[in-house]
């Protein structure tokens, strides 16, 4: 078979005239037989596209806000660093590095912390995503 999409008009017509029937009816699989033929298409895929067409889908995917790059608390961890940087550089005025430049920092010479030398690997972390975790936090 090939790859043909029925319009959500005739999912919607197919599902108001197959229930009227009971679930197990000769008639139902008439009907379902005939719509395959008149559309070029198996009864496997009606019976698929009736199922995606009465199931809701998400707004956003499933892994939204979650860092893709990296495991969550290894960019947490850079993310602490960073926010310690920050406050580290900043003066009385308020002033501090932004964002990128503390991301060189850790990217091209690496930090010594209480628990050890971080240094990232160039190109993993982003200011806006690193930007989205310190506000989240």
């Amino acid at each position: 078979m090939s790859n043909k999409r029925i319009s959500a008009e005739a999912i919607i017509s197919l599902r108001n005239r197959l229930s009227g029937f009971p679930s197990r009816s000769s008639a139902r699989r008439f009907i379902l037989q005939e719509t395959a033929s008149l559309y070029g298409v198996s009864e496997a895929t009606l019976y698929r596209a009736l199922r995606e067409y009465t199931r809701p889908k998400s707004l956003r995917r499933s892994d939204c806000g979650q860092s893709r790059i990296l495991p969550v608390e290894e960019m947490e961890t850079y993310c602490e660093v960073i926010a310690a940087i920050k406050i580290r550089t900043s003066n009385l005025k308020g002033r501090h590095l932004s964002t990128s430049e503390s991301i060189r920092l850790l990217e091209e010479f690496g930090i010594d912390t209480p628990s050890g030398f971080i240094k990232a690997d160039p190109g993993q972390l982003k200011k806006a995503t690193i930007n989205r975790y310190l506000k989240r936090a």
